[in-house]
């Protein structure tokens, strides 16, 4: 997408005006996405934006700035003005540009470029829409969404790294509204994977829907939630989001470069029951967070953050290993040319036990089964977290007993990873989108079930 000439002209530059690093982030998105409201089509829409990231390091400084231009001086003018704001009297020095060829893990039958399918997509769609009306005269509202992008990337640094991917990405969501005309709750569901259009074979509209139409009824009419602190399991795929949320940004050098997380000082001790292991893997084939280079070049890989409840890594960018002396993991990620990259999770799981659901609801008294875990607030560095259940049951005497509305788990990270007792066998990933300094990207969220014994739930019936 750029010249190589152009982008070592640019990089040597930079050098030249004291720079001890650049950078170079060519990118093309291109996106393409179908809307049904109520089985009707209600946009279809498609896009491509194109453009060029400069990343200069001075020390421990990072300075950065974008371009819509491929032209050389329009780069060039760019670093310019970035080096204006720093100056350094030694020069260093640019290696050799050398291109290098990655053997691409996660392969494409369907990519966006080839064709929309427009058509096959809204069939799909109101394939969801017409098993979700099926489930009860009470739903209002259907939105069903499928969006489709492709993300084409070249790097090049100074220190002779030039290397290019595409990564195709597919998500398909659905939400409905029920009401029984005094209240109304939602259900949401929104598989997605690193690949093209032909990832709707894996997943059922029927069963897709059966989901979505559950989560929007079992709360019509259901008993107000206990409060207090309780035992409580979560439920495995995006019960995972607690982790990633309120433990897993602690461990990325983004916080803990800056001591602004409760782990930064921690590696190697015990942060967890010995139950837990966790990791952040960007390897694994086809899922939604993966990636076969970080969006600074480096291949990515397998990360144990915590093995059998010891602090074993931490998730490391480049700038983050430069501040903190730790080895880079391939975790430097970016929402597009716009953002300069830091440390990121990928797909980020709590790793499967020994433990069945069975006997983890069997061994509570009294407490709450979470089995589909919603939306949430985390307070950055503690790790202070107010999470929503969306759908969530009582359990009395080891048994499920009546579906329950509006509860909400609240505790920190640190606290809740040692107040884990029971893990699941039933690993589970989910797809979501992660907001940060680096804007949003693609992650997975992931876990078997588990078993809380203590966290404070509020509910609104004391």
């Amino acid at each position: 997408m750029l010249n190589p000439s152009t982008a070592k002209s640019v990089i040597d530059h930079a050098l030249f005006l004291g720079a001890d690093f650049a950078e170079l982030f060519v990118e093309r998105h291109h996106s393409g996405n179908v809307e049904l409201l109520s089985g009707e089509v209600d946009k279809v829409s498609s896009g491509i934006d194109f453009g060029i990231g400069i990343r200069l390091f001075f020390g421990h400084k990072v300075l950065y700035g974008y371009t819509n231009s491929r032209d050389e001086e329009q780069l060039k003018k760019v670093t310019s003005l970035l080096c204006a704001r720093d100056k350094r009297d030694q020069i260093a020095t640019a290696g050799p540009l050398n291109l290098s060829h990655l053997n691409d893990k996660h392969p494409v039958s369907e990519p966006l470029s080839s064709d929309q399918h427009v058509a096959d997509k809204v069939a799909f769609l109101r394939q969801v829409d017409t098993r979700i009306r099926a489930e009860s005269d009470k739903i209002a509202q259907i939105i069903g969404r499928v969006g489709q992008r492709e993300q084409q990337v070249e790097i090049f640094n100074s220190h002779g790294l030039h290397v290019t991917d595409t990564r195709h990405y597919t998500r398909i969501a659905a939400t409905a509204v029920a009401t029984n005309g005094e209240e109304q709750s939602t259900g949401f569901d929104a598989p997605g994977a690193l690949t093209g259009w032909e990832c709707h074979q894996d997943i059922d509209p029927v069963e897709m829907g059966e989901r979505v139409a559950r989560q929007a009824l079992v709360k019509l009419g259901a008993q107000a939630c206990p409060s207090g602190e309780m035992p409580v399991v979560i439920g495995n795929g995006f019960g995972g989001v607690i982790f990633h949320e309120a433990c897993g940004h602690l461990l990325e050098t983004t916080s803990v470069a800056k001591q602004a997380s409760v782990f930064h000082d921690q590696m190697g001790e015990m942060i967890a029951s010995p139950v837990v292991s966790a990791v952040d893997d960007g390897t694994l084939a086809n899922a939604w967070g993966s990636i076969n280079i970080d969006d600074e070049g480096m291949e990515t890989q397998h990360t144990q953050l915590i093995k059998d409840g010891k602090l074993t890594s931490f998730m490391v960018d480049h700038m983050g290993s430069l501040k903190t002396g730790y080895a880079r993991t391939g975790s430097g990620r970016r929402e597009s040319y716009k953002f300069a990259p830091t440390s990121r999770m990928r797909n980020t799981f709590i790793e499967p036990g020994n433990d069945s659901l069975d006997a983890m609801i069997g061994s509570m008294e009294r407490g709450i089964y979470a089995k589909k875990m919603g939306g949430g607030s985390v307070q950055p560095g503690t790790g202070e977290f107010n999470f929503a259940v969306q759908e969530a049951y009582l359990v009395e005497d080891g048994q499920i007993t009546a579906p329950l509305k509006s509860a909400t788990l609240i505790s920190t990270g640190p606290k809740v990873l040692k107040e884990i007792s029971m893990v699941g066998k039933d690993l589970a990933l989910a797809a979501g989108m992660c907001g940060s300094v680096s804007g949003a990207v693609p992650t997975t969220v992931g876990q078997p079930a588990l078993k809380v014994d203590n966290i404070l739930v509020g509910g609104g019936n004391a």
